[in-house]
């Protein structure tokens, strides 16, 4: 199996917080989240996708702050807590880490010069039924070019 390169990771994240920015955009707390089964779970899973792909930025020693290595405890955390996942944490998260962290992510793809066109591409591709992921990736493939 051929190793996956960091602007994947990086994709990944990026299209995590889109989603979670989309899923969560029509309540105003985290009770009302968490209330909602079906939102709850999907902010969730982008959480742990989230966490998983900065484990392994952090392993191919892309990112150093220690504020990296807290999101994949927070990943560790929401995958093994069940239910014991306070809504008030992930409400924090959701609504005021999530900028910041995107915002590294963009920063940090500048930094690097890294070519996200292919791996733009393929998403684009591998995801062509979903609408919301494709329009973020084209808008995403923009601003990421004007950057470079």
């Amino acid at each position: 199996m051929s190793k996956r390169g960091i602007e994947f990771y990086i994709l990944d994240i990026l299209v995590a917080i889109d989603k979670i920015r989309r899923y969560t955009a029509k309540f105003n707390n985290a009770c009302a989240l968490l209330y909602d089964e079906l939102h709850w779970d999907a902010t969730i899973r982008e959480l742990e996708i989230i966490g998983e792909a900065t484990k392994n930025l952090l392993h191919e020693s892309v990112l150093h702050d220690k504020k990296y290595r807290r999101i994949v405890d927070f990943r560790n955390q929401i995958n093994h807590g069940y239910f014991g996942i306070d809504e008030e944490i992930v409400w924090d998260v959701v609504k005021n880490k999530t900028d910041e962290y995107e915002s590294d992510l963009l920063q940090l793809i500048s930094e690097l010069k890294l070519d996200m066109s292919d791996t733009i591409a393929i998403c684009k591709q591998e995801n062509a039924k979903q609408k919301h992921v494709v329009d973020f990736l084209k808008e995403l493939e923009r601003n990421v070019n004007k950057t470079l």
